[in-house]
């Protein structure tokens, strides 16, 4: 019987791995597409942060490499890339087989990159407009929430603080008004139905000035000692007071516009998630994530702080604009972004909008144009200014009224009152009011844009973009939660978040035009 022959396998020998590594990567692997991309990036303002003193760091362009490939993979541990950095070939090829410690990369991300993200971002994509592989005339956008790596019980809800900050004032000139009347006059105003807003610097004012008049009063006497002890009590009642009043002004202060914000990272706001795990609403500390695509590769990103999408898009696409230098020239977005500011915002800067309104989809449904009760349905006289009820009746103008919206946006409505509902046969299905006459309100400068937009996603072009945008944007997105398990913000304050998330889209990128191109 013949004795079995294996191959030795010495693991003392000097050299276990070929004097080039680049031998055992093909030549069309993922990670050369990576080297040969950042090689091409032009990362002189990524220099310019470093200091020209001291031990010699490692090289940025090094660094960006081993990162985009780690968030290539699904690893955004600065642990997790260490390890990978001894153990794995293709890490030791990208990085040269050096060994930059887990507290290098992240300084790396969180102080040299987090300025420059946004435009290596640009860079790669401009990149990839290049190759042919994307277009920057159609942006598809749409928005969804991420949540922060916050503490969820942490939050400070703008209503509660103004509740209990007036209740405090109120609180503060009623022990105001214990102290001698020279004093109380001299730092308060008169006593009225309505709290006294006193800030903190001023009442920081008021328990310092009584405290020095506490340290001039006599004690010769019992009664004096009695009525310096008493002054002392309420200067001290105050004073904790203040410092209640200034906690207060802190949290309305980094609190800016919104209703709220998580003490453990200040830049999330309370929203709420798709991914409610007790199915109960439960508000959490997050972020609105914006992103714009083609051909499912991310064009543009933002963060925000508001939970809806309406107020994002002018903002937005003026980033587009500042980093392509050009407005793309169609763009398309769900119901979420229909509003009156939006359509004026595309049109002022020629974009062509291919954005549905909400009820666009109920519109096209017998039941809600057959429904008298809604406005749409009714007859407008554009020349004579008049809307015509179910019954034939003239509903005239009675006047107009502005609104303002968060962006300070001004919209004008016009309201429409109909001659006389008693007795009306209609009124049970056409008036729910129980008295009076039917009043209408109307934004006529909305209804042209929706009538515009309904002509255009009702055509030939407009219903291949309708069927296009979910698997654009919303299909990014779920590659994004599920595939590459990018479900919750790793890190604390919008500059880094927004750090974090750019090295993921340069990732989520070049991925995809490795899979394009394979």
């Amino acid at each position: 019987m013949a004795k079995i022959q294996f191959k030795s396998y010495p693991q003392g020998q000097t050299v276990l791995f070929p004097s080039d590594l680049g031998e055992n990567i093909p030549e069309n692997d993922p990670v050369r597409i990576v080297s040969r991309i950042v090689d091409g990036l032009n990362i002189d303002s990524l220099i310019e942060t470093y200091e020209a003193f001291g031990c010699p760091p490692y090289h940025p362009r090094m660094l960006l490499k081993v990162v985009f490939y780690a968030y290539m993979n699904n690893t955004y541990s600065c642990r997790r890339i260490e390890s990978a950095m001894l153990r794995d070939i293709y890490y030791m090829w990208l990085s040269g087989n050096e060994h930059p410690s887990y507290s290098t990369i992240n300084r790396f991300r969180s102080g040299h990159v987090k300025d420059q993200i946004n435009g290596l971002f640009v860079q790669v994509v401009e990149h990839l407009v290049e190759e042919g592989v994307l277009s920057l005339d159609v942006q598809y956008i749409d928005g969804t929430k991420v949540e922060s790596v916050a503490n969820k019980y942490t939050f400070v809800w703008r209503k509660t603080v103004e509740r209990n900050k007036a209740k405090l004032e109120k609180k503060i000139l009623g022990v105001l008004q214990q102290i001698e009347e020279g004093i109380a006059q001299d730092n308060s105003e008169e006593q009225s139905s309505e709290p006294v807003a006193i800030d903190s610097a001023s009442l920081q004012d008021i328990v310092e000035k009584i405290n020095a008049e506490n340290a001039k009063m006599p004690e010769s006497t019992k009664e004096e000692k009695q009525a310096k002890r008493e002054r002392e009590k309420v200067a001290r009642e105050l004073g904790k007071m203040q410092e209640k009043q200034a906690e207060y002004e802190r949290h309305l202060e980094r609190m800016g516009e919104r209703n709220s914000y998580s003490k453990t990272d200040p830049d999330a706001t309370f929203m709420r998630m798709k991914e409610d795990a007790m199915n109960n609403g439960q508000t959490k500390p997050g972020y609105n994530l914006q992103i714009g695509t083609s051909g499912q590769f991310i064009t543009n990103y933002a963060l925000y702080w508001n939970p809806t999408d309406t107020t994002t898009l002018p903002d937005f696409l003026s980033r587009h604009e500042e980093a392509y230098g050009a407005y793309p020239r169609k763009a398309v977005a769900d119901s979420g972004y229909g509003s009156e500011e939006n359509y004026e915002f595309l049109e002022a800067n020629d974009v062509e909008a291919f954005v549905k309104y909400p009820l666009f989809h109920k519109e096209q449904h017998r039941p809600f144009r057959q429904d008298i009760s809604r406005q749409e349905n009714l007859h407008y006289n554009e020349e004579e200014d008049y809307y015509v009820c179910p019954i034939g009746q003239r509903m005239h103008n009675i006047g107009t009224v502005s609104r303002k919206n968060e962006n300070g946006y001004t919209s004008y409505i016009t309201n429409y009152e109909a001659q006389n509902c008693s007795g009306c046969p209609l009124r049970c299905v056409c008036y729910k009011g129980k008295q009076g006459n039917r009043v209408i309100s109307v934004n006529h400068h909305l209804r042209k844009y929706k009538q515009r937009a309904r002509e255009k996603l009702l055509g030939e072009e407009g219903l291949k973009h309708r069927s296009k945008r979910p698997i654009e944007p919303e299909a990014v997105f779920g590659q994004m939660k599920f595939n590459k398990q990018y479900k919750r913000f790793r890190h604390k304050g919008k500059d880094k978040v927004n750090m974090d998330f750019g090295l993921f889209a340069i990732a989520f990128n070049i991925q995809k035009y490795v899979r394009m191109t394979a």
